[in-house]
């Protein structure tokens, strides 16, 4: 799919850029404000100044009639939005709660997104503990215009992917072509203070490192290896912000070992038809925003899953320089993949068929 672009007066359109992986920044008293009464006094409580978190930096994040301005600046014409306090709300462990934050942030992102509707594109987020409410709210999302839903990397372990716990939520997904994605730093292991805490060197780089891509490898194999793609063959899981250099020695291993030569070690219980590496052809798509090592890989591996994104309004963004910063790490990329990176790929995931030019 290559997305159609409505340029200005007959003007030649500038390449258009999707971001795949953009944040809001939710006010914080939305949830205080928004909440039934019966939950308000255990809302989430956030501190709203700038000066004290970084990921508060850019009006846009709030405000987005700044942020078409802010875009513009950087030459993005469209963006898939993310959370940035919600994120860390997937670590609530009473779901009537959780349930209740998703609901507020979500009608919070769609008035949000009203204001530019044909260039955001808001990503709702499901409370997963119960397959039930999870699915009227995948549900009511579709209604309201949702190009695709969130749910937690990283479940407690009751509810592994590799159960059949989510299945009802891969169905709903599958039936209303919603693609599902699985965002970094969102699950039990991530409470609300983690990333504020005082760490050590080597804590701090286990974390942004280590374990970021550790949750995400254990998340793809318990998808894949049990079976759900099989049992669900139109189903779209993206994931996000992890980068992607990574993912051609994790998928070549991980068809080794579930190969023919290790089957009779695996035992009976081995359903998944394809080898790891058709699935992740078919239904499996990453983002990246700043991974270099990544250009020398993209034609041979990433070309039709992998998203290009900015990460913006968040500190590690590559706003305002996004052009640069893509000229430079895509620059033995040939045209046509390049196309599908930086746009059509997005555009095809989650079905955007025209995004008007910048101004």
């Amino acid at each position: 799919m290559s997305v159609g672009i409505k340029s200005e007066g007959g003007n030649p359109a500038p390449e258009v850029l999707l971001s795949s992986d953009s944040h809001v920044m939710e006010s914080g008293d939305i949830w205080l404000k928004r909440l039934p009464a019966s939950l308000r006094e255990r809302a989430p409580r956030y501190a709203d100044e700038p000066e004290k978190n970084a990921f508060a930096q850019h009006d846009g994040g709030r405000d987005p009639a700044m942020r078409v301005q802010e875009m513009a600046a950087d030459g993005v014409s469209a963006e898939v939005l993310y959370p940035t306090r919600a994120l860390d709300q997937f670590a609530i462990e009473d779901p009537v709660l959780q349930e209740a934050c998703f609901r507020v942030y979500n009608d919070w992102l769609q008035e949000y997104c009203s204001v530019a509707p044909e260039r955001l594109f808001g990503i709702p987020c499901i409370e997963a503990y119960r397959a039930g409410p999870a699915v009227k709210e995948i549900e009511r999302a579709k209604r309201a215009g949702a190009r695709g839903i969130m749910i937690w990397q990283t479940p407690p372990a009751e509810h592994s992917f590799a159960t059949r716990h989510h299945d009802p939520i891969w169905e709903a997904a599958q039936a209303l072509e919603l693609p599902v994605s699985l965002h970094i730093l969102c699950g039990t292991p991530f409470p609300s203070d983690f990333l504020h805490r005082k760490r050590t060197a080597t804590e701090f780089a286990n974390l942004a490192v280590t374990d970021k891509l550790a949750y995400c490898m254990k998340a793809l194999v318990d998808i894949i290896v049990s079976g759900v793609l099989d049992r669900f063959p139109r189903l779209k899981v993206v994931l996000v912000e992890n980068e992607v250099s990574w993912l051609p020695f994790f998928i070549t291993q991980l068809d080794k070992y579930t190969g023919r030569k290790y089957r009779a070690k695996i035992g009976p219980e081995y359903q998944i038809e394809r080898r790891p590496s058709e699935y992740f052809g078919r239904n499996v798509f990453a983002t990246f925003f700043n991974d270099q090592p990544a250009g020398a890989l993209m034609e041979s591996w990433g070309a039709d899953t992998w998203m290009w994104s900015n990460d913006f309004p968040h500190p590690n963004s590559t706003w305002p320089k996004s052009r640069e910063i893509i000229r430079r790490h895509l620059s033995g990329v040939s045209e046509g993949v390049r196309a599908k990176l930086v746009r059509d790929n997005c555009a095809r995931v989650y079905n955007l068929e025209t995004i008007p030019a910048l101004a």
